[in-house]
């Protein structure tokens, strides 16, 4: 995609070295925060894919040392949403989850269970992901329902149908982010986690106006709506987060902080989600094959063949899409239907939507 706005006024032969030497890479107490203008030059060369490796690999490094404001934050956003990204709306304004594409390596992927219960209680799901990305490179949306048997390698506009169809749609990063896809083998090589980890989560190829995430740390929370709002290409306006397991979108038992924002001042607040059902450690969600056993604990609870700790923690992660989408007044209410939901197998009715969906065009390896 492109835009017709400008670049900006900060111009040089190689603008990302240019920025390296002197702006962020300069040391730890040198090292100064770019202009959004700096940030967006610094984007599109990358996005275009004229930087050298050495020279893309310091600049991710230098960002990460420096740590990025979300004034720079959300300029990589509006760039990678106006040069890469090919959104496609569906007629339902869906929650938007973008995980952390890179995975998880320990414990089950709740996220397709609850995104089936969320929709079958009236609260359409939009998900995200990439295949393996770095720095984890572990298990994502993506796995977890190929071993369901649903398509994923599709267009943005197919994923838009199946959110209207079924209630709950996937979007591959390769389909609808191919700029950001494209630096996969260079962020393999760099090893840790950088920037970009961070932007592609806002991605938002559904246009949605929520978007439900997660943190290890409040100032984290903090740091993406404050990117949210400053940022010009992102059409959210409300955002939920809470402390996920492993840093996916998938809340973690025990002592949990959550975080909302609905334009305003950041409001958090502590729950302890065995008060909600989740009387259990995440050990306890620990498995030996994440996308393997997660497919077949989705399928057995939607089934309303189980009724333990996987059983719980699917109905408490529907109950915060239910409740993000603003469905229900109270996390309690959004619990109350998901469990309903469950207990009439109205979840395993979407999944079997999903599975007989028909892509307009062919899936290349689904």
């Amino acid at each position: 995609m492109t835009t017709d706005e400008p670049i900006g006024e900060f111009r040089a032969e190689r603008p990302l070295k240019q920025l390296l030497t002197d702006v962020v890479g300069s040391g730890p107490k040198s090292a100064a925060d770019m202009t959004r203008e700096q940030a967006r030059t610094a984007f599109v060369e990358i996005l275009e894919g004229e930087p050298d490796p050495t020279t893309l690999g310091a600049f991710l490094l230098a960002n990460r040392w420096k740590r990025n404001t979300p004034e720079e934050l959300a300029a990589f956003v509006d760039v990678m949403r106006e040069r890469s990204v090919e959104s496609a709306a569906p007629s339902a304004d869906p929650v938007d989850c973008g995980a952390n594409y890179d995975g998880k390596a320990d414990t089950a992927l709740l996220g397709v269970g609850a995104g089936l219960v969320a929709a079958a209680a009236g609260t359409p799901v939009a998900v995200h992901s990439g295949d393996h990305v770095p720095s984890q490179g572990a298990w994502a949306y993506r796995h977890v329902l190929n071993e369901l048997g649903v398509p994923t390698d599709v267009a943005p506009a197919t994923s838009a149908r199946m959110v209207d169809d079924a209630g709950f749609g996937f979007y591959y990063q390769p389909q609808f982010n191919p700029g950001v896809y494209g630096l996969l083998d260079r962020r393999e090589q760099m090893g840790v986690r950088t920037f970009v980890n961070t932007v592609e989560t806002l991605s938002n190829p559904a246009n949605a106006g929520v978007h439900l995430g997660s943190f290890y740390h409040l100032s984290f929370a903090k740091k993406i709506t404050d990117t949210v709002a400053a940022s010009g290409r992102l059409s959210m306006d409300r955002v939920i987060m809470f402390q996920g397991m492993e840093g996916y979108d998938d809340v973690r038992p025990g002592h949990t902080t959550v975080a909302e924002w609905d334009g305003g001042e950041l409001q958090d607040y502590e729950i302890e989600t065995a008060d909600y059902g989740m009387d259990f450690d995440s050990e306890d969600l620990e498995v030996a094959d994440v996308a393997g056993d997660s497919a077949r604990i989705t399928e057995e609870v939607l089934a309303g063949e189980r009724d333990d700790q996987f059983a719980d923690a699917i109905a408490i992660n529907a109950a915060l899409r239910i409740y993000a989408r603003g469905d229900v007044d109270t996390l309690k209410d959004g619990l109350e239907l998901a469990r309903r939901v469950i207990g009439d197998r109205d979840g395993a009715e979407r999944l079997a939507d999903l599975r007989a969906f028909e892509p307009a065009e062919p899936a290349s390896d689904d």
